[in-house]
């Protein structure tokens, strides 16, 4: 299983790579984890970092690089969320994979409507020593802003106050719907409603994936 999760920030992408994983065993690569794992850990991070300190974005070259690396690390099946983000960066992942031998299952579109997005990344809260997220709405902790595992407190990231989502999905809506249209010339794209619940959507994307890989 190798597949992309397409779609807006809020739409469910990272809860349902983490499900397909649990359920599966195909690996979660989220390029936010890899930005924080290997801003300590690797001279690639290191220097993404530097970036980031300064407000900037990553440029496509060093995150294109850091995805490369994970792969290394991670050859068997595997679920992108968070890349691709452009179609410079989908097409240096074909070239990547294509030279690797192994193409691309299926992209998985989420489909969302604005002002839900709006509300449910609003009631984001995040584990700040671990990355792990919770939705007050679709997804709570056991505890009101206490993690389920270690006990901790959680927090609200300034990027998921209302003010700031709105100005992110103008950047997706910008650069990344673009790749839906990449995908779809392709033959690659299934579409989902992230709208539904939880276990629903989780349904709808294994059917999906099983349509397009009748051998999984």
């Amino acid at each position: 299983m190798r597949l992309v999760f397409l779609g807006p920030p809020g739409a469910g992408k990272g809860t349902q790579a983490r499900l397909l994983e649990e359920r599966f065993g195909a690996t979660q690569i989220s390029t936010g984890d890899i930005l924080r794992v290997q801003s300590e850990q690797t001279a690639l991070g290191r220097e993404a970092h530097e970036y980031m300190k300064r407000g900037e974005l990553v440029p496509d070259a060093l995150v294109i690089a850091m995805i490369e690396a994970e792969l290394e690390r991670t050859p068997s099946g595997w679920v992108m969320d968070g890349f691709p983000r452009t179609v410079a960066q989908a097409e240096a992942l074909d070239e990547m994979l294509t030279r690797r031998g192994i193409p691309l299952n299926a992209v998985v579109l989420f489909g969302a409507n604005r002002q839900t997005l709006i509300a449910r990344l609003s009631a984001r809260w995040t584990n700040p020593r671990n990355g792990r997220t919770y939705n007050a709405l679709t997804n709570p902790p056991k505890v009101a802003g206490i993690d389920d595992d270690d006990g901790g407190e959680l927090i609200q990231r300034d990027d998921d106050r209302a003010e700031t989502v709105a100005k992110r999905l103008d950047v997706y809506d910008t650069q990344t719907k673009p790749l839906i249209q990449y995908y779809r010339r392709r033959g690659k794209l299934v579409e989902v409603d992230a709208m539904e619940s939880m276990q629903s959507v989780a349904q709808q994307i294994v059917t999906a994936i099983r349509a397009e890989m009748p051998a999984w």
